[in-house]
């Protein structure tokens, strides 16, 4: 993104303020969405270069070379998507941008950890060059938690303090990625403690993920220097951490708490400037359909929160939070990152600016969008082909007691007792298989199998590469041909998520990049992503909020409280153990 501080194009924007040259662009007839007074008032904006240089009384000005009609409309500053990871929507950077820019998003913090988790430094170093070009003004964060949870799963790299401060040197990097080794930094581990520090010492700010965290343990966590968290669990959470002084980030990707963060919001008597957006995880067909950022502003509006207070904390607020001095407002010596709405509750745009320049109209994007190369992230999966017994879990004797990973998400442990045939351990019916395969490279790719409760009835297997946050390939399912089957799609594909049953695959979405993501157009991605999710929808019957397909994806994040099934075993972050097999003892 060019530096707006360039003497020459301030020279030119202290002539168009005084008159003494023509604007670049005028805006007309809109309604300014003033974030720092809460107004909204009929003002025209006049442009010159990438720069606002005058907001002024409605008509005061026709002198510019394009003058666009705003009339009806309202004029907003860009929106900046405060939280997310450009790979959980499977497309590239340039894919990305061109979803997102014709909706009113003009800057994100992208945190690349998925990209990291599996192909290290290189993976980043692509994400800087895949970024530099866009229209999309991109802020990259240094990934604190390859792997999320050290000693608990193997992911494709390791990122220590000195790695971290390597990144942090980078001009491209404006910070630490959301730091999820929560017990690391409570107990004080040397590793988690050298990569907060690395962010302090560079004087940029570190993000959190402060899951379940409450009381003496979020005083703690905060104190290390960590200022931020977007997980969320309730309206009671989330003023606790903006009572704490965290700057939130409200996430878009479990709307079942709006509801509850709206009604906590409102019920304060002044609107916090801590408050910011951001979209975290946004699957393909959301992507294309709902576009991320503007979806979560409309889904709060439409619950009761103020549009101009929403639009504040997707603006102003997170402008603050990135010290970015030229963003955020709709004002002059700002960079004229403009987003034109509609109206106030659909934010339908009319007209996106990007650095004074139109770049999308009426929902369509005008700019050229390139892609990056990415030759680079292909071949990460680095597994053989398995077979049914790959998935099955071998022990002694005739009857045992077994480990259970109990409901999804907030799990906890249980036990139960089964019969062993033939060496191997018979699957209770209340039970789902979960099979973790390292795939790469830095072990054996042999599947760790545990048993899964509260995951309903499985009528087939489900295969993913897209397994936060180490990205090991995951199968689900009750049948282990049916589980070989799905895995050995994925290992012939390059990666993505696969649906069988029967031993038919019933939907295949190919993420041959770094098992992650996808070069086809968006449009593509997202239809084979909807056709696995509706088959996945026909082999176990979903249960919301919890048993989701999402779920699918979160299963093994080892990071979080409870029991999670990983490469090396049941891991359980809390107690800092790993049971490599969930037979617990032989009962005869």
């Amino acid at each position: 993104m060019k530096s707006i501080d360039d003497p020459a194009m301030r020279a030119a924007a202290v002539e168009a303020a005084r008159g003494e040259r023509p604007f670049d662009l005028l805006i007309s007839g809109g309604t300014v969405v003033d974030v720092a007074t809460g107004e909204l008032r009929q003002a025209d904006v006049g442009l010159s270069g990438g720069l606002i240089a005058a907001v002024m009384p409605p008509g005061a000005r026709r002198d510019a070379v394009e003058i666009i009609d705003a009339g009806g409309a309202f004029v907003s500053p860009g929106l900046i998507d405060m939280h997310m990871h450009v790979e959980s929507s499977m497309v590239t950077p340039a894919t990305y941008a061109k979803a997102v820019l014709p909706r009113g998003v003009t800057t994100i913090v992208w945190d690349p950890h998925e990209l990291a988790n599996v192909a290290g430094v290189p993976a980043v170093d692509w994400a800087i060059e895949a970024s530099r070009r866009l229209p999309l003004d991109t802020t990259l964060l240094a990934p604190s938690c390859v792997p999320s949870a050290p000693g608990l799963e193997r992911a494709g790299a390791d990122f220590g303090p000195e790695t971290i401060a390597g990144l942090l040197a980078r001009p491209e990097i404006g910070g630490i990625a959301e730091v999820m080794n929560m017990e690391g930094v409570i107990s004080g581990s040397p590793r988690m403690s050298g990569i907060v520090n690395a962010g302090l010492d560079a004087g940029k700010p570190v993000f959190g993920h402060a899951r379940g965290l409450s009381g003496d343990r979020l005083s703690a966590f905060i104190s290390a220097g960590v200022s931020s968290d977007h997980e969320l669990t309730s309206g009671d959470d989330l003023l606790e951490k903006l009572r704490a002084g965290l700057t939130v980030e409200l996430r878009g990707s479990h709307p079942y708490l709006f509801d509850d963060f709206v009604e906590a919001l409102n019920q304060l008597p002044v609107w916090p400037q801590t408050l910011t957006l951001c979209t975290d995880d946004v699957f393909p067909d959301d992507l294309m359909t709902g576009g991320g950022m503007v979806a979560l502003i409309r889904a709060l509006v439409e619950r009761g929160l103020p549009a101009v207070q929403a639009l504040q904390a997707a603006t102003l607020n997170a402008a603050r939070r990135l010290n970015r001095t030229d963003l955020g407002l709709i004002a002059a010596g700002r960079r004229a990152n403009i987003a034109i709405f509609e109206d106030l509750d659909t934010f339908s745009t009319r007209h996106v600016i990007v650095d004074g320049k139109v770049i999308a109209s009426d929902g369509r994007l005008n700019a050229a969008v390139s892609d990056h190369p990415s030759g680079m992230l292909k071949g990460s999966m680095k597994v053989e082909p398995l077979s049914p017994d790959d998935f099955r879990v071998q022990t002694e004797g005739t009857r045992v007691e077994i480990a259970t990973i109990d409901q999804p998400r907030f799990t906890r442990w249980g036990r139960t007792e089964t019969e062993v045939e033939n060496g191997f351990v018979v699957a209770p019916d209340d039970v789902t298989l979960i099979s973790v395969v390292h795939r790469h490279g830095k072990a054996e790719a042999r599947p760790k199998t545990g048993f899964l409760r509260g995951w309903g009835k499985w009528r087939g297997a489900f295969a993913t590469t897209v397994s936060h946050d180490s990205h090991n390939l995951t199968v689900f399912g009750r049948n282990p041909e049916d589980m070989a089957t799905a895995a050995n799609a994925l290992i012939e594909s390059g990666g993505g998520m696969v649906v069988v049953a029967d031993g038919k695959v019933e939907a295949l979405l190919a993420l041959p990049l770094l098992g992650l993501i996808s070069d086809a157009p968006l449009e593509e991605v997202a239809r084979n992503f909807e056709a696995v999710r509706n088959a996945a929808g026909t082999i176990v019957d979903w249960e919301p909020p919890y048993l989701t397909f999402k779920a699918l994806v979160g299963a093994t994040l080892a990071c979080n409280a409870g029991p999670h099934q990983t490469d090396l075993g049941i891991a359980d972050v809390e107690t800092g153990t790993v049971l490599e097999s969930p037979v617990l003892r032989q009962v005869f």
